[in-house]
Formats: structure tokens, C-alpha cells, sequence
């Protein structure tokens, strides 16, 4: 059997910005002295005109973006999630949301897969946060193919976005030609009767391995992937959740105001169902190896199916 191709979506950002950066001359990049971890160095080497660095001042950057952005060009801020969406929250909401400016903020490193980095930079907040800043637009994706088909379209949105990618290379999965992105629509991977599984960015990929797992128990599980948690594709939470009458939903994320919050909101007003938060759940993270952290916090397929089966 041959190895499964892994790549780690911040990879699939920087090759993303390169190709759109030769189609389009409107596009900037930004970044806070970090090109090379969020991968912008990829565009910067083939565009460098069109390139800025803000050293380690990304409130600032937020607002270069934003005065970039009402001229005309389609500004990507980048740097780490926690200093996108936390150090940055301010000015993202001040001066990009309220206005509603046309400004993508590529926010690599979210989540425990961070690593040996630690609690201060892995951030399980950044969806929570961005959720409450009207008018924003969060995607999160499961792999390269959905990630660079996220740049794209985030290019083709009018309004502010918040992408979120990983560091760690992940499994390849949505490499089919039946696949087709689109903001504000999830996809149905994986057909089921008894459970829902509803997942998110690196998450989907544990989820479906939970779901071959629960299989051999005889427990038939739909796997549901939401790319972009706002906004949510309610018709297809709703229809999944009266389908099997039973909803987990898993995510690099807290379970506070992420995935699992935006789906139980959705579900306690349009068909209440009993649902299984899986996340980080309200704590910090801490140092180590990404693969043993994501085990150690129950979030690798594994650690989704012991949770899922003991709820069941």
C-alpha cells in the first residue's frame, strides 16, 4: 500500500498566493517578519514588489492591509493565529470588520499541532474570536486541495476573511475531481445512519478514520467536513443531525465558540439533537511533538473514535 501524501496547508498558502499573485496584480502580500514559517516567502521570491514586511508589529499590519484594501487591493495579512487573532483582534475589528473591507487574514500555526512551540502560541481560540466580528468569514481547511481552492475563492470574496492553517503536514484527501469548494458549503465525505460526525480543518481527517473504526462495531457514521465555520452550512448540519438523530463534531479547537459551538447554536434552534463536543477542552495546550500532542488530547482518529464509542 502506497504512503499517503501529507502536506501542511500553511505549504498550500504560500503556493496558493504564488499562483494568484501571477494572475491577479491587485493582490499584497503582508506579513509580520515570519515569511518563511507562514510560507509568504514563496510569493515574496516571485513577486517581491508586491511583498511587505511589518516586522513583528502585526496590529500595524492589520491596518496597512486595511488602507491597502481601499485602494483597490485585495491585501493578504499573515502571520501566526495567535497573533492574528489575538494580538491583532483590535484592529482586525475596528478596522476591518466595521468597514467591511475587502482584507484576508491568513493566520498559519493555529492549533496544539504547533507543537513544540507551547500553550503561548498554539492557538484553540482564533475561530471563537473571529466568529463574534460581524461580517467575517472563517475558513478552516482539512488539507492542500481544499486549502489552495480556499485562497482562491477568499481572493473572490468580496468582504474580510480569516483563513486558518496548520503546521503540520497532514494527509492528502480531497484529491478527487468530484471535489468542489465553496464558501459556506460543507461536504457529506462519508455516508452513515447511526452518527454524525461533524469535523473541521485537521480534524476531518481524524474523524473518517474514526468512523472506519467504528464500522467494525457495526456503528455506521457520516462524516460531515465544515470548511468554513462562518457562515455555517446550517440546511446541511440540520439535515445530517435529523438523518441519524445523533451529532458529534470534532476540531482543533476549543469546545468553547468554535465548531462545536456554532453547530449547537444551530441545532438548539432549528432541531434540537444530543451532541458530543470533541476539542481541547478549556485548557492551555503545552510543548511537545504535534502527532503525540494530538494524541495525548484525544483529537487523532483514534482518541475521536474512544470518545465517540464511550458516548454512544
Amino acid at each position: 500500500m502506497s504512503e499517503v501524501k501529507k502536506i501542511a496547508t500553511r505549504e498550500s498558502y504560500g503556493k496558493a498566493l504564488a499562483e494568484l499573485g501571477a494572475e491577479h496584480e491587485n493582490l499584497v502580500v503582508l506579513d509580520a517578519d515570519l515569511a518563511g514559517a507562514t510560507k509568504t516567502a514563496t510569493f515574496k521570491k516571485a513577486f517581491p514588489e508586491r511583498h511587505i514586511d511589518c516586522g513583528i508589529a502585526e496590529s500595524n499590519m492589520v491596518g496597512i492591509a486595511a488602507g491597502l484594501a481601499t485602494t483597490g487591493k485585495v491585501p493578504f495579512a499573515s502571520t501566526f493565529a495567535m497573533f492574528a487573532a489575538g494580538r491583532a483582534f483590535e484592529q482586525i475589528r475596528n478596522s476591518v470588520g466595521y468597514p467591511h473591507l475587502n482584507v484576508k487574514i491568513g493566520a498559519t500555526h493555529a492549533g496544539i499541532s504547533v507543537g513544540e512551540d507551547g500553550a503561548t502560541h498554539q492557538c484553540n481560540e482564533d475561530i471563537a474570536l473571529m466568529r463574534t466580528i460581524p461580517g467575517m468569514t472563517i475558513i478552516n481547511p482539512s488539507d492542500d486541495v481544499e486549502a489552495r481552492a480556499a485562497v482562491r475563492a477568499a481572493y473572490e470574496y468580496e468582504g474580510p476573511v480569516y483563513l486558518r492553517f496548520g503546521r503540520l503536514a497532514v494527509p492528502v484527501i480531497n484529491d478527487n475531481p468530484e471535489y468542489k469548494f465553496e464558501i459556506g458549503k460543507g461536504v457529506t465525505l462519508r455516508e452513515g445512519t447511526d452518527v454524525t460526525i461533524i469535523a473541521t480543518g485537521l480534524c476531518v481527517n481524524s474523524a473518517l478514520e474514526a468512523a472506519e473504526m467504528l464500522a467494525k462495531d457495526g456503528i455506521s457514521a457520516k462524516v460531515v467536513n465544515i470548511h468554513t465555520i462562518k457562515p455555517l452550512d446550517e440546511d446541511l448540519v440540520v439535515e445530517a443531525a435529523k438523518a441519524t438523530g445523533k451529532v458529534v463534531t470534532v476540531e482543533e479547537h476549543s469546545v468553547i465558540g468554535g465548531l462545536g459551538g456554532a453547530v449547537c447554536e444551530t441545532l438548539s434552534a432549528k432541531a434540537p439533537t444530543p451532541v458530543l463536543r470533541i476539542g481541547v477542552n478549556d485548557v492551555y495546550g503545552e510543548s511537545g511533538p504535534a502527532a503525540k500532542l494530538l494524541e495525548k488530547y484525544k483529537l487523532d482518529g483514534a482518541g475521536v473514535y474512544e470518545q465517540i464509542k464511550a458516548w454512544l
